[in-house]
């Protein structure tokens, strides 16, 4: 009798471990994450499932403009995520020279309301670990969006990963500091709130990307422009440690004090460019200013750019990087042919004229080293200065610094591909942004007379991309090597109709700027 009741438990705790066991939910239908549940749109034909507009943080509006960012109110039911959320406020997006309509956040809706991410991923139910990559955009840290048709992350997640795009809070309403911002925080620091949007939105990777099936312990940050000059600090704010463990640089940094967005300028001159931007608006007071509307805001010119807060930047980020500071993870960062920065290109004996304004005491040796004897070769060097002074310099700088207080490798590229242009446009070469719609391999968003040259292009380049989020490196079987770069390997990836690593381009121009912007800073 003893023996049958025995076997009867046994079938009875059978019948309810069976009972009991469910199995895993499947993201296409929806996944509950620590806020609330979602729902996105599932693709039969690809696999993806999509949400956009999930928020993650409170809307920065009324008192909590110019705050940290807030933890989001948890929500009851469903909430669908088909749509994406308003841009961050900013002047009316257009397109202008060779950024055509893909390139441009769209003209509406724009709203302070605005703390959105996207996830496009391939998994099937939380079981699985994809490698996460999340899409940081450009725009001069006053301008764009995620809903950018170019940073669409179906292709990079047809690829295998999960793709995320974050929003941030951008111009003024992103970076204004003031002495009243200061006092009130609990981190004594103020201005670079869009700065903190993006920390907030990798937190929430790190505490929700498993239940979309991806590794919260394999995540690669990206950007281009603004959003590299982003990467940068992310990398060197001690804010990220744990968060991050890859990350692409395109077409900026933050090493060297190139521009403004680079220089990381100190609390104490932002507040008092502050003051004086609320004195501009008639307001006394962090009050006054914060009742005043978002489009008062944009009318009169305030701060947007990245400074040492002391908080999510300590020092500057070439300090950070000197003394090794900073995370310690595999990069890639490079800059486009034809990025178009710089003065407008003069005849060579104007431009002779214009060195000792450029260069100081260091003009009589870029003559010496670059005497253009031929008006072509004068405006080559004006072309290479344009990509080569903000951009291309910063990412010859970061591999030095990484290879001298940093363990992990660094991979270098130029892009070269002319992007094409359509009857009734302008050949602008390989421009800046340029390359976004190769790297995400999303060419089908533009309507550019493509080749299947350019295809191939694009899948190359997104595979490198992906491979890179998935290990550290960007090669694989069947794709050119791509070799890591030293100071005793000057290698870069040469991406164009034939890409193959070879040696770093106008790498004597690159030394020279590199010892021009470290003696002059």
């Amino acid at each position: 009798m003893k023996n049958v009741r025995i076997i009867l438990f046994l079938g009875i705790a059978l019948v309810f471990g069976a009972c009991s066991t469910q199995p895993p939910m499947l993201i296409k239908d929806s996944v509950t994450i620590a806020d609330g549940t979602v729902s996105g749109s599932f693709d039969e034909s690809t696999g993806i499932t999509t949400f956009k507009g999930i928020p993650f943080a409170a809307p920065p509006v009324g008192d909590l403009r110019w705050k940290a960012p807030q933890p989001v109110e948890p929500w009851e039911g469903v909430k669908q995520c088909t749509e994406f959320s308003a841009s961050p406020m900013q002047a009316t997006p257009a397109p202008f020279m060779m950024w055509t309509q893909e390139y441009i956040a769209p003209k509406e809706p724009l709203s302070e309301d605005c703390l959105y991410l996207n996830v496009w991923t391939p998994a099937k139910d939380a079981t699985e670990t994809r490698p996460v990559f999340v899409y940081i955009y450009g725009g001069g840290f006053s301008s764009g969006g995620s809903a950018v048709p170019i940073y669409d992350g179906e292709e990079m997640a047809k690829k295998g990963i999960v793709f995320i795009s974050i929003n941030y809070r951008v111009g003024t309403l992103g970076f204004l500091a003031h002495p009243e911002l200061t006092a009130e925080s609990p981190n004594n620091a103020s201005g670079n709130y869009g700065l903190l949007d993006q920390v907030t939105a990798l937190e929430w990777v790190n505490k929700n990307i498993a239940a979309f099936g991806g590794d919260p312990e394999n995540v690669t940050i990206a950007g281009q422009s603004a959003g590299a000059f982003s990467v940068n600090y992310l990398v060197a704010s001690p804010l990220t440690k744990g968060l991050i463990h890859r990350a692409i640089a395109e077409s900026g940094g933050a090493v060297l004090s190139t521009n403004a967005l680079a220089r990381g300028g100190s609390l104490k001159s932002a507040e008092e460019a502050g003051i004086k931007f609320a004195e501009s608006l008639g307001a006394s007071s962090i009050e006054e200013l914060r009742v005043k509307s978002a489009e008062e805001i944009l009318s009169s010119r305030g701060g947007g750019a990245p400074i040492v807060d002391g908080y999510f930047l300590p020092k500057p980020v070439s300090e950070i990087f000197a003394s090794g500071e900073q995370n310690d993870i595999p990069v890639i960062i490079g800059w486009n042919e034809d990025e178009g920065f710089g003065p407008p290109s003069v005849s060579g004996e104007q431009f002779k004229a214009s060195l000792k304004d450029r260069f100081g005491d260091m003009a009589d040796e870029f003559l010496a080293k670059f005497p253009m004897n031929t008006e072509e070769e004068a405006q080559t060097i004006q072309n290479d200065l344009g990509a080569l002074q903000t951009f291309g310099v910063q990412s010859y700088k970061w591999m030095q610094l990484q290879n001298e207080k940093a363990t992990s490798k660094v991979f270098m590229y130029r892009f070269e591909r002319d992007v094409p242009y359509a009857d009734g446009m302008s050949d602008f070469g390989a421009f800046h942004t340029g390359e976004v719609s190769y790297a995400y391999n999303n060419l089908k968003m533009s309507p550019r007379p493509w080749t299947e040259a350019d295809y191939k292009l694009a899948d190359l380049m997104s595979d490198y991309w992906v491979n890179f989020a998935t290990s550290g490196d960007p090669n694989a079987d069947g794709l050119p090597e791509w070799e890591a770069a030293s100071p005793d390997n000057l290698k870069a990836m040469r991406f164009n109709t034939t890409s193959a690593c070879d040696d770093v381009p106008s790498i004597e121009l690159l030394q020279f700027l590199d010892k021009f912007y470290t003696e002059t800073k």
